[in-house]
This record gives structure tokens, C-alpha cells and sequence, in this order.
């Protein structure tokens, strides 16, 4: 029956958030003329003396960066939240309201050389990325006014990302971001319906198809979910009940620092490019309490759609209705597991 439901428009539903997504396979003929990007260019030198992210140099808010040699962690000169923010607000009319918010963040440099991004650098220097993740998150349970935690990595100019020189993000927040709290009802209710975990359901379902799993190692599956928006997204989840990052024994931090490097490799070869995306990793709440129905997982959102430079654009329908999609889950999967071979 899905065989032939997927040969023509149909509709798939993410269970993690409730919503739909229109799968329409027959417009990938369809011809482009529309936006070409420009193909980022893929020689950097090892260090730009006007990189404010490159070791010893100044950065865009006036410090100095110490001679790092490894991982690098800074408080973001430019912070989206704030820890010393005022509480207040706004609740006396129910059609405007608003609330202050808490938080901070911080930026990781995720190597010294300027030239190398994660499908680049060692196996070892990525665990090393992980690690400092987990270590970072540790430090954020700690503090009681953080109730939510958001590493997320930013690639490539038409992502949005300022500067080349490979490092990601952590925005902690005093309250629970929508989507995650979306992705966590969802959870939740799926736990108490049925006693197991939604995530680890679906996993051992893919693992048995097999169509739409990428790669796999000991402790993590590389996959691109059945109801995926995005022309390759993907997600990385564990084999195991995870909650948080914090949970990661050291054989699963290498395990994940070698899901996240082969999927990044796999993108690079797609389109013999320096493959954008933002990803970003969904874990329990850092308030304590009971967690049992997440199951902590990594989003890949790539915006390329049939070559380097053409990309999905988000508009019309999808700003209106629902998204939509031509590449099927099945294909985009099928050429990433190529791409690795």
C-alpha cells in the first residue's frame, strides 16, 4: 500500500510534533530557473588573521582569544539571553503578553585551524567536540535558573553563519523553547499510551526497513525520518534510552562523534561541496524531574535541494498551509548511503 501511496502526492505525519508534511515525488522533474547560489569556496587557510574566531586574534567585541590549541569555549560576546536580565511582564491583556527571559550562551570553537569543519577533522578532535558538549551541559544543570539547554551548529553562509571558521552554539534559556516543548508532549504521550519511547519505536522500525537509514554504528543510527521537510534532513538517535548528553558513557560520545562525522561526510559528497546545514541537539529539560519519556536526538536541517547551488526555499505554500517536498525520504536516504560507499 505505501508503495503505491508514494508514487503520487500524499501527506506523512511527524509524530513528534503532530504536524504534517506534503510529499509530492513527480515535481522533482520539474525545470529550475529560479535563484542559483554561489558554491562556497573550499580553500581556507589554516589561520586568517581576520577571523575573529582564530586563535590569538581579536574578537568582533574586543577580547582577545588565548593561543587554544584544541576545543575553545567563550561566553558570546554578543549574547542573545542574558543572565542578569530584570524579571517582569506583561499579562494584563490576553492578546498581548509577554514575559522576560533569562539565559546564556556561549560559542565553541571546535578546532584552531580555520580550514578544517567536523567531516574534516580526526575522529579523535570531533570526540573531543562531544565532549566538551557533555561538559558544558553538566555545567548548566547545575545552575537553577536554566531550564533548557540548545547546542546547535550553524554551517555555511546561506545558513545564516557569520564566520567559516568551524564552531557551534549553546543557548541555555529559563524556560522550555516551543518546538522542544512540542517534542516533548508528543513524547510523553506516546509513553503513557503505550510504555515505551516514541524515538526507540521508531528506530527499531527504520532499522528493520532499512530504506531510509544511512549509517549505523555500535550506539547510534544516522536515518532520514520518514516524515523529513527538509530534501536531506536527517537525524542521529541513539540505540538506547538517552535523555540528555550528560547521560553519554565515553563509548557513546565517541559513537556520536562518529555519526555526526560520517553524516557530515556523507553531505560533502552529495554535491562535492562544503555541504550548509543547521543541526542542533533535542534533549530533556535541564530542571529535574522526571524525563523518562525523552529520548535526547540531533536534527539535520540542509537546505540544498538538487545541486549546490539551488536551494529549498520556505515560501508560499509552506508559510500559508504545510510544508511540502519532492525528494521523498527514500531517495534522499538511498544517495546519502551512496555517498558513503
Amino acid at each position: 500500500m505505501f508503495e503505491q501511496i508514494n508514487k503520487g502526492p500524499h501527506r506523512r505525519l511527524n509524530p513528534l510534533t503532530g504536524e504534517w508534511v506534503l510529499v509530492s515525488p513527480h515535481r522533482t522533474q520539474r525545470p529550475w530557473q529560479g535563484k542559483q547560489e554561489d558554491v562556497a569556496g573550499a580553500s581556507r587557510p589554516e589561520y586568517d588573521k581576520d577571523c575573529y574566531l582564530c586563535p590569538g586574534n581579536q574578537r568582533s567585541g574586543g577580547q582577545q582569544n588565548p593561543e587554544y590549541k584544541e576545543t575553545f569555549v567563550f561566553t558570546n560576546d554578543f549574547s542573545a539571553l542574558l543572565s542578569d536580565t530584570p524579571p517582569g511582564s506583561l499579562d494584563d491583556d490576553p492578546l498581548f503578553k509577554a514575559v522576560s527571559e533569562q539565559g546564556r550562551c556561549k560559542v565553541i570553537c571546535f578546532s584552531p585551524r580555520h580550514d578544517l569543519s567536523v567531516p574534516n577533522m580526526s575522529l579523535e578532535a570531533v570526540t573531543r567536540v562531544v565532549e566538551v558538549w557533555k561538559e558544558e551541559f553538566e555545567g548548566f544543570l547545575a545552575d537553577p535558573d536554566i531550564a533548557y539547554v540548545q547546542i546547535f551548529e550553524n554551517k555555511g553562509a546561506i545558513m545564516g553563519c557569520s564566520n567559516p571558521h568551524p564552531h557551534c552554539q549553546i543557548w541555555s534559556s529559563s524556560s522550555i523553547p516551543q518546538i522542544v516543548e512540542l517534542e516533548q508532549q508528543h513524547q510523553r504521550r506516546y509513553f503513557e499510551q503505550y510504555g515505551r519511547l516514541l524515538l526507540l519505536d521508531y528506530l527499531i522500525r527504520e532499522i528493520e526497513a532499512g530504506t531510509r537509514i544511512v549509517y549505523e554504528n555500535d550506539h547510534f543510527a544516522v536515518l532520514v525520518p520518514f516524515w523529513a521537510v527538509w530534501p536531506f534532513e536527517a537525524m542521529i538517535l541513539p540505540k538506547a534510552h538517552l535523555e540528555s548528553i550528560d547521560q553519554f558513557s565515553a563509548e557513546q560520545v565517541s559513537g556520536f562523534a562518529d555519526a555526526y562525522r560520517t553524516l557530515t561526510q556523507a553531505y560533502d559528497r552529495v554535491f562535492d561541496c562544503e555541504f550548509p546545514y543547521t543541526a542542533g541537539i533535542h534533549q530533556a529539560s535541564a530542571v529535574a524531574g522526571d524525563h523518562a519519556a525523552w529520548q535526547l536526538h540531533m536534527h539535520f536541517y540542509p537546505p540544498l535541494l538538487r545541486s549546490a547551488t539551488v536551494k529549498k526555499f520556505m515560501v508560499g505554500y509552506e508559510m500559508l498551509a504545510a510544508p511540502q517536498r519532492d525528494i521523498t525520504a527514500e531517495s534522499a536516504a538511498e544517495t546519502l548511503r551512496q555517498s558513503l560507499k
